[in-house]
């Protein structure tokens, strides 16, 4: 007859949308969640709205009662509403209170465990990794993580290789074990741990990685590995500016500086990319590019921090002021602070340093011209001699920086 359509629609919205939440056909990843009460709660509404219309129809005479009845059912529902919002203040307000909620459910603990190691709290977290391992003994990801807590490497491999005989396929756990074999020096079961988990999971940055710090820097297969990791992560300046750094360190200056500005495109005020960058300018002398760099990058950084902008002129004259007052005082510390008038004796007319830092000045030439003449006793009277001058250079810092 389909006078009561709204109980069917109620209910087909109350029961099938919380089937998969139930854990009657499969096992679900969460506990209690809002998440998964939003459709069935339209069909709770519109249950108890069509109950409140017949209601109304059919006891006239009571629906003062019945008003009564929906204003404390929406102030309960509104004072309910304010409870649970305080557990929703922090993410550990949340997790206390789903353990109190629910303190005989696995998932809780690990949750609690989880949050208590992100906040610097190991020794309370292992306390509930176990107890969350005492409640669900095959729960595959309490016990890695676990173990990465755990100071005692055989305590920790046990707990990792408990993780992968409960799950085969737990990515982390296998990257956790060969991180582990690593550290103790066990190379073959560390490579083998690391190849399985990049079989697993072949976009699993770290496990490329750590294959590569495992081989180590002369090793040639790391340039593939690092290439890889760059070409996973192409948004990503960290891992260019990495695989940069290697090649420079192997004297590949060429597809470094090429990695460095593939960086610098993604982020351009990533620091460690500049840096790699500007070395391979100034070993390569390019001070053009070098200086053009370094300007590009002072002005970003200035636009992020909101500072007032300068003119690239500034720089320019900074630069090139440096570079010639440097030069100056490397000419001024060359010169003697004093000219003594006396010569050598015959037996001694080739008594000097022959180790030349600077060109030859006419200083140096008017001394090699004395050594040659008559030997003559040196006579030098104090007032006359000249104090040495402090030969500190001349060096002018970046205008930049003095304004």
């Amino acid at each position: 007859s389909q006078r009561h359509t709204p109980i069917v629609l109620g209910l087909i919205l109350l029961v099938f949308p919380f089937l998969p939440a139930t854990n009657l056909l499969v096992t679900v990843g969460f506990v209690v969640a809002e998440r998964v009460l939003y459709i069935p709660s339209l069909g709770c509404i519109l249950l108890v709205v069509y109950g409140i219309q017949v209601l109304w129809s059919f006891y006239s005479s009571h629906r003062q009662t019945i008003v009564c009845f929906v204003m404390l059912l929406l102030t309960t529902g509104c004072l309910r509403t304010v409870v649970r919002n305080r557990d929703w203040r922090s993410r550990e307000s949340l997790l206390r209170a789903g353990l109190m909620t629910l303190p005989h459910n696995a998932k809780m603990h690990y949750n609690y465990a989880n949050f208590l190691r992100d906040s610097a709290r190991p020794e309370l977290a292992k306390t509930h990794y176990h107890r969350a391992l005492k409640l669900w003994p095959t729960y595959a990801s309490a016990h890695n993580n676990l173990g990465t807590l755990l100071s005692n490497e055989f305590e920790a491999e046990q707990h990792f290789l408990a993780a992968i005989r409960y799950s085969a396929d737990h990515v982390n756990a296998h990257y956790n074990l060969g991180q582990l074999y690593r550290k103790s020096n066990r190379s073959s079961e560390s490579e083998h741990m690391l190849q399985r988990c990049i079989s697993l999971e072949p976009r699993f940055t770290p496990a490329y990685i750590e294959l590569a710090r495992l081989r180590g820097p002369n090793d040639w297969s790391v340039n593939r590995l690092l290439k890889k990791v760059v070409d996973l992560n192409p948004t990503d300046p960290y891992y260019g500016t990495t695989f940069g750094h290697w090649l420079l360190e192997k004297g590949n200056y060429q597809d470094a500086l090429r990695y460095y500005w593939k960086s610098l495109k993604i982020s351009a005020s990533h620091q460690e990319a500049v840096i790699g960058a500007a070395k391979i300018l100034r070993r390569s002398g390019q001070k053009s590019r070098l200086f053009q760099l370094v300007t590009r990058w002072h002005l970003i950084m200035r636009m992020k921090r909101g500072e007032l902008l300068l003119s690239p002129h500034v720089y320019l004259q900074g630069w090139q002021l440096k570079s010639e007052l440097s030069n100056k005082a490397k000419e001024y510390d060359s010169s003697p602070h004093f000219e003594s008038h006396c010569v050598t004796p015959s037996s001694k007319t080739n008594n000097y340093s022959t180790e030349e830092e600077d060109p030859p000045n006419k200083w140096t030439r008017q001394r090699k011209n004395k050594t040659n003449s008559a030997p003559k006793q040196c006579k030098v009277p104090e007032s006359k001699m000249q104090k040495p001058k402090p030969s500190t250079p001349l060096m002018v810092h970046h205008l930049l920086d003095s304004a």
